[in-house]
């Protein structure tokens, strides 16, 4: 909102007029008269409830709703007696525009807050069902134009926009047809994608056998039979090996934790086998160390086995920031 200077005040007849011409014009539906002197009040900071309110109002009317939106996020911020109010419209705007996401993320947000008055819980769910819904439907209406951004994105081998069209689909909660699985063992999809693919095979209960090729190995699987990455024994083995560094590192264990995750991410649903997981432990820690320059014996040998496994955790490691930036 604009200002002028601290030192300059508005006579309180001139603010009265003001405020009684803003408050007519409005009710004269003259939203742009009333904006302007809405406005002009506002940069003298007269910036109480019903001047704000006049503003979202002609805001909204005029169309520029995308300012409305903006004016609300601000007011927002300071959590005041008329917060509730200002989340009110601003959920009416997010609802108008259809940014679902938003307006969903806005009301967990407020029951996770636990203060929402009595009054507006019921609208809140409404507005919150009626945009799963509305997501859900557009999801339907738009899946066969965003599967074919996704064969575009394959065909140009553009894998951040592959990334994120499989993401959006998993978001939108869109039902992967037939042919999504058969990307599983197209050697133009990421394997970080393919990863991708099948959560979401898995999150919607496909239940038939599909194949996946990646790294040369292929395997016959089924994703609703497919257990999460974090709770496969290997997973957890190699994990539990780790945990040493907790108490002597946490930094150290943090990097170690995220390079097995990404690692695993990669290859899954292909596991390296359970005779190499006190190897594996031991190369994640020497990479970790590596890219937090802590000093190691020089002199140590490193195995053939470990030196191969370090290689193959580097490069995946790689692969995954490729694509998911975190």
């Amino acid at each position: 909102m604009s200002s002028r200077s601290e030192n300059v005040i508005l006579f309180p007849k001139l603010q009265k007029r003001l405020e009684e011409e803003s408050l007519f014009a409005l009710q004269e539906k003259r939203y742009e008269e009333a904006l302007s002197k809405l406005n002009l009040l506002l940069s003298y900071h007269i910036d109480n409830h019903e001047i704000l309110i006049g503003k979202l109002i002609c805001l909204m009317e005029l169309g520029r709703t995308a300012e409305a939106q903006d004016l609300c996020e601000e007011l927002l911020q300071f959590r005041n007696e008329d917060y509730y109010h200002y989340v009110h419209i601003y959920l009416t705007i997010l609802f108008q525009t259809n940014q679902y996401d938003l307006l969903m993320e806005q009301v967990e947000y407020e029951f996770e807050s636990g203060e929402i008055p009595d009054l507006l819980e019921e609208q809140f769910r409404q507005l919150y069902d009626m945009s799963e819904k509305m997501k859900m439907d557009l999801a339907v209406e738009n899946k066969g134009s965003i599967i074919e951004e996704l064969y575009e994105a394959i065909n140009q081998d553009n894998y951040l926009e592959q990334w994120r069209i499989v993401d959006r689909m998993r978001t939108m909660k869109v039902q992967p047809d037939r042919d999504v699985s058969l990307l599983l063992t197209n050697e133009h999809v990421h394997p970080v994608i393919k990863t991708s693919l099948l959560i979401w095979l898995k999150e919607n209960n496909v239940s038939d056998e599909i194949e996946i090729h990646k790294f040369s190995l292929s395997m016959g699987i089924v994703p609703f039979d497919l257990e999460d990455m974090k709770d496969n024994d290997i997973y957890n083995k190699i994990l539990f090996i780790l945990r040493d560094m907790e108490q002597e590192n946490p930094t150290l264990f943090q990097l170690l934790k995220q390079l097995l995750y990404r690692y695993v991410y990669v290859i899954y649903p292909f596991m390296p086998p359970f005779e190499e997981v006190d190897e594996i432990a031991e190369a994640i820690k020497k990479i970790g160390k590596q890219y937090l320059h802590i000093p190691t014996n020089s002199d140590e040998e490193v195995s053939e086995a470990i030196a191969r496994i370090m290689k193959e955790i580097s490069m995946c490691d790689s692969l995954y920031l490729s694509i998911i930036e975190e």
